[in-house]
């Protein structure tokens, strides 16, 4: 097998405290996941257990969960804006959450609403196909540089688009202006000072993923993850998943591990430093989910406390776990993942052909008993630059 070097810097936790999370946790989820079982085609999305992979590794289970099949959206997004939608619409009309559905809303045919967000296309691709299923209004923002292809995947649903000349982080702050002013409602995935509940619920409906992952898990009966790989942006998804892992497994039970785009990497930051970072910039890399600068606070105490460590990892770690998903060693299953999604096994893949790859699995705590929970977040969202990166050797974006 061919060697090559990566680069990937690993940073240990020193902030390491294991303990469950009051908000976040296996309640909030299974409240989440009992509305996302009234949406019509709700199924859970699958789990893969990539046996081939993982013998060529030296570890006993990789297990992926492919959210490229979630509502044919290609992306787990839409868990969170629905969850968040709906709650703010029983918020609104006074209505009982428990017995709320979109089909029922829909019929009573209130007075339209506006929902905005800014996104880099899953999330906003959700917010739309949300409003567009309750018969209300949504205006999605996307930061400078964003895929066509994203674009018209939220027009296709009927929302407006508007692409800026800013990052992310700038055009959610222009994202909130025009909110206040035009009187829409905000359904963003990061916190500020005064916008907690709506993140909370996004963060919530996030981990219906995790509940799903972890019943997937327990019918197989390969034995609890040891490990899990999560990929943060603004950390919304990898809280949420985290917070309802640790108050299932125990605090201090899964070995966690957050990676990150080194050109947008905040949470590496924060988790070096032991408080928030931000990143600012241009954050220029093929991982556009990924591409945030400032954490979301609402997620960061759980991460600091039960993150094991954060990777700040170039765009080819997550090529790679494109090229390996996709091509799969032995028998291994097929999967489509983007290159925000594939990242997590783009670092395996890594330090399968790493010069000191006994080192890294080392470092990792990797063990011929570990089994590896991977979150695959999206399929092939920008189809054109997925065939770019597998077929042509696409590898990132340059300065």
């Amino acid at each position: 097998m061919s060697q090559f070097e990566l680069s990937m810097q690993i940073a240990d936790n020193a902030n390491l405290h294991p303990q469950r999370d009051a908000v976040f946790n296996t309640d909030a989820a299974r409240q989440a996941r009992r509305f996302h079982r009234t949406l019509a085609g709700y199924q859970p999305t699958p789990m893969y257990a990539l046996d081939d992979f993982a013998r060529l590794l030296g570890i006993h289970k990789v297990l992926v969960k492919d959210e490229s099949q979630r509502f044919e959206l290609n992306a787990f997004k839409m868990l969170g804006g629905t969850w968040a939608m709906a709650q703010l619409l029983c918020k609104i009309w006074k209505m009982d959450i428990n017995t709320f559905s979109f089909d029922d809303f829909r019929k009573q045919n209130r007075e339209q609403l506006t929902f905005a967000t800014t996104t880099d296309g899953n999330h906003g691709r959700g917010v739309a196909w949300a409003a567009k299923a309750l018969g209300q209004k949504a205006v999605i923002y996307m930061p400078k540089g964003s895929a066509a292809a994203r674009v018209k995947h939220i027009t296709d649903l009927g929302a407006e688009c508007i692409v800026t000349e800013m990052n992310y982080d700038d055009t959610v702050r222009l994202t909130l202006q025009h909110a206040q002013q035009n009187g829409w409602h905000m359904v963003q995935d990061t916190a500020w000072e005064g916008y907690e509940e709506v993140p909370t619920w996004i963060m919530h409906g996030y981990s219906t993923l995790a509940d799903e992952a972890a019943e997937q898990i327990a019918e197989m009966g390969c034995g609890a993850p040891t490990h899990v790989f999560l990929q943060a942006g603004v950390g919304a998804m990898a809280g949420g998943v985290l917070g309802y892992l640790v108050d299932r497994y125990g605090p201090g039970a899964l070995h966690a591990i957050v990676v990150e785009p080194d050109r947008a990497d905040c949470m590496y930051r924060s988790g070096v430093k032991g408080s928030l970072v931000n990143v600012g910039g241009e954050m220029n890399t093929i991982m556009a989910g990924l591409a945030c600068g400032e954490p979301n606070p609402l997620g960061w105490p759980l991460l600091r406390d039960n993150v094991n460590q954060f990777i700040s990892c170039e765009d080819r770690v997550a090529a790679l776990g494109m090229r390996v998903l996709g091509n799969p060693a032995g028998n291994d299953a097929r999967i489509i993942s983007g290159e925000s999604g594939a990242v997590g096994m783009g670092v395996l893949a890594a330090i399968l052909h790493h010069p000191q790859r006994q080192a890294l699995m080392d470092k990792l705590k990797l063990t011929p008993q570990s089994r590896v929970l991977i979150i695959s977040t999206e399929g092939d969202t920008d189809p054109q630059h997925y065939r770019e990166v597998v077929w042509e050797g696409k590898d990132g974006i340059s300065h």
